[in-house]
């Protein structure tokens, strides 16, 4: 007797799956899409070979594992997949779906230990500091007085100085700013909102950037994000690695440049200057301190240095 044609069932227990986990477990619109991705992959896989999702077995799933690896994805994304069925045959398990998990004794890979690529205190200050170019080629001043480049510059002095996510950047309100205390309210993964400080420079930045650019940019129409466009809408992640792209190559940064090595190059420079862990964790939004504990490979190395220079007998 054949198999059912898994794809007619499949994306209705998709769709019940990531409505589950955007209501009730309230994750955030980007992890959602990272699950809808993987879970495609997952049913495209299993149409493709004939598997019933209610009657896979750990055989079958390792063959899919198997052939991650031989698609030429890497540990961590291939972990990142076994996360996602994980979740997803333990919500079908919870609903009478299945009679049992599979994932229960499926080994995931171990992601390997890879360490965060960041910027030195040379290539941050030729970043924020990037002279723009005119198309001639003459260079003007280190901040034009284009309202587009004082919110670019706004929101390259904000992403270094608190670490946010480009979506929490992008996505952040104009009410989320208390400049007068020099914070800034962050809506992070899973619905987790912190406090995080700005710093002097990314202050003064937001203030000349709302005090002269923001209201040219909307034109009188209203907006409740606090970085616009000329259009009046907010801009997109898409459209901050753009500008942030276009910024490096005129700092001399051509290549490996995104907001998240921002977000790393603000980690690594607080432990480097002595900052405790917890700290940069509470800063960073990290639900788990090991996530955070990546970013000790600098204190080592600072740990080196010290002794190297003081004990007697380095």
């Amino acid at each position: 007797m054949e198999r059912a044609a898994p794809a007619r069932r499949l994306p209705a227990q998709i769709s019940a799956f990531l409505s589950f986990c955007r209501v009730e477990k309230g994750l955030a619109a980007n992890s959602l899409d990272a699950y809808r991705r993987d879970l495609m992959r997952f049913g495209q896989w299993m149409e493709q070979h004939g598997v019933d999702l209610p009657c896979a077995g750990r055989e079958e799933l390792r063959q899919y594992i198997d052939g991650l690896y031989a698609a030429g994805l890497k540990g961590r994304s291939v972990a990142r997949h076994m996360t996602t069925i994980r979740n997803l045959y333990k919500y079908l398990l919870e609903q009478n779906t299945v009679e049992f998990d599979p994932t229960e004794f499926l080994t995931a890979p171990t992601p390997g230990s890879v360490l965060p690529r960041y910027l030195n205190h040379e290539q941050v200050n030729g970043l924020l500091d990037a002279k723009w170019l005119h198309e001639g080629g003459s260079q003007t001043a280190a901040v034009d007085a284009k309202p587009t480049e004082i919110r670019n510059r706004a929101m390259l002095h904000l992403l270094y100085a608190s670490g946010l996510r480009v979506s929490e950047l992008c996505g952040a309100r104009f009410s989320d700013v208390e400049l007068n205390l020099g914070v800034i309210r962050v809506m992070g993964k899973g619905s987790k909102q912190r406090l995080v400080p700005m710093g002097k420079e990314a202050v003064e930045a937001i203030d000349k950037y709302l005090s002269s650019a923001r209201a040219s940019l909307l034109a009188g129409r209203p907006s409740e994000y606090l970085f616009v466009t000329a259009r009046g809408g907010r801009l997109t992640r898409q459209g901050f690695w753009k500008l942030l792209g276009e910024r490096g190559k005129r700092a001399g940064i051509l290549r490996g440049l995104s907001p998240h090595v921002l977000r790393h190059s603000f980690a690594t420079h607080l432990i480097e200057g002595g900052a405790d862990l917890r700290s940069v964790q509470m800063m960073l939004g990290h639900a788990d301190i090991s996530t955070t504990q990546i970013y000790t490979h600098v204190a080592r190395t600072r740990l080196r240095k010290t002794v190297d220079e003081h004990h007697p007998r380095a």
